[in-house]
């Protein structure tokens, strides 16, 4: 067997992992990234890939804000723009009380300055010709945006392998232990890896790690339902979601409509698909909100699997039991706007033991003190 020593072991190549080990280089650390499928292929990679910071409860944003500078320099820091545009994020109201919600939110969010335009149901009439009749009014973000995930969460990957860190494809991590000074990492027969820090970035399946060091977590799976029609006229501008939720929407570049909501079905521990009544269910909403959906094609359907925390909060930051070891895990179905500042996070973590961007809320710790928290809508 092989035997490596190294500064950092990562454990998972999602967004938040891939992120950490490029921003690590950066510092001038040694890293090993250890991806089980390929970078990127899991919940990072499946998302409906929108870039926003709008609903996202207070003590989230100054991680969104700093994740929105990182992604106006993608181009400078991956070598491609991943098809990211700041088009704006549009939030609908369906009713009186949602909109009192939207206007709610503005106030709770003033103070990070989000450029939040609340609009009436008239100003939704004249700016939205192309949605249908089930507004009573938005909310626009207008730096808000989307990207293709499917090229943005394996490019921060091929990104850090070229600043240095020594990405491993298709290694699953078999065991895991701390002889007090230095984890011991073997990833198949004939790997071992030895190092000082490990980042625990495993998404979905970072669960078991935290429990291997005496920290579970009441982590459970989920499975976006997602779908994406053919090519069609620009007609929708903005990335759309709606208060309450149920359906969001966006139309890439190429005219494509990328649509989620409701939830897919596991097969087994690593195939999942959307059902049909899942998929009907969705397609009617899509029409009734975008009607020029009606006639619409559809391409392709898929899922995949999601981590989720009871109080829809990440874990990130040290663990509480075993000195070295870092959590970033839990940011399903809000991750990838965030994910790569949460990476930054874990690589300023490592090289100074503390971080620039407010996380005490985000600590693995609240499960210890006082069992499950309380589940919390963005």
């Amino acid at each position: 067997m092989s035997v490596q020593h190294t500064g950092v072991v990562i454990v998972g190549g999602g967004i938040v992992g891939a992120s950490a080990a490029l921003a690590l280089r950066g510092l001038g650390h040694a890293v090993v990234l250890l991806e089980r499928d390929l970078c990127g292929s899991r919940s990072s990679g499946v998302n409906y890939g929108g870039v926003r910071r709008q609903g996202r409860l207070p003590i989230q944003l100054p991680l969104a804000q700093r994740a929105h500078q990182i992604w106006a320099e993608l181009p400078q820091r991956l070598g491609m723009d991943g098809e990211y545009r700041r088009s704006g994020h549009f939030k609908i109201a369906r009713s009186a009380a949602d909109m009192a919600q939207l206007v709610s939110y503005a106030e709770l969010s003033r103070d990070f300055d989000l450029g939040l335009q609340l609009l009436s149901a008239a100003q939704v009439r004249a700016r939205c010709s192309w949605l249908g009749g089930v507004a009573v009014g938005g909310s626009l973000c207008p730096e808000d945006g989307q990207a293709n995930p499917r090229l943005v969460s394996p490019a921060f990957a091929r990104a850090a392998a070229r600043a240095g860190a020594t990405v491993l494809e298709h290694h699953p991590v078999h065991e895991v232990q701390h002889d007090g000074q230095l984890f011991h990492v073997r990833a198949g027969q004939a790997l071992q890896l030895r190092a000082p820090v490990l980042l625990n970035t495993a998404g979905a399946w970072a669960g078991a790690l935290a429990a291997a060091f005496g920290e579970p977590v009441p982590m459970h799976s989920g499975h976006p339902a997602m779908a994406v029609s053919e090519p069609l006229p620009a007609f929708l501008p903005w990335s759309l979601g709606v208060e309450g939720g149920g359906i969001y929407c966006r139309q890439t570049p190429s005219g494509q409509v990328v649509m989620g909501g409701g939830q897919g079905l596991a097969l087994d521990g690593q195939r999942t698909r959307v059902q049909a009544p899942t998929l009907t269910h969705l397609l009617q909403q899509a029409v009734a909100l975008l009607p020029p959906l009606r006639h619409a094609q559809i391409l392709r359907t898929w899922s995949g699997t999601e981590g989720y925390l009871p109080d829809r909060q990440p874990v990130l930051g040290p663990s509480s039991t075993t000195p070295g070891l870092f959590h970033g895990f839990g940011f399903a179905g809000a991750g990838f706007q965030i994910g790569p500042a949460a990476g930054e996070v874990l690589a300023e973590l490592v090289h100074t033991g503390h971080s620039s961007t407010p996380i005490a809320p985000f600590s693995i710790q609240r499960f210890a003190r006082d069992g499950a928290p309380p589940v919390s809508t963005p």
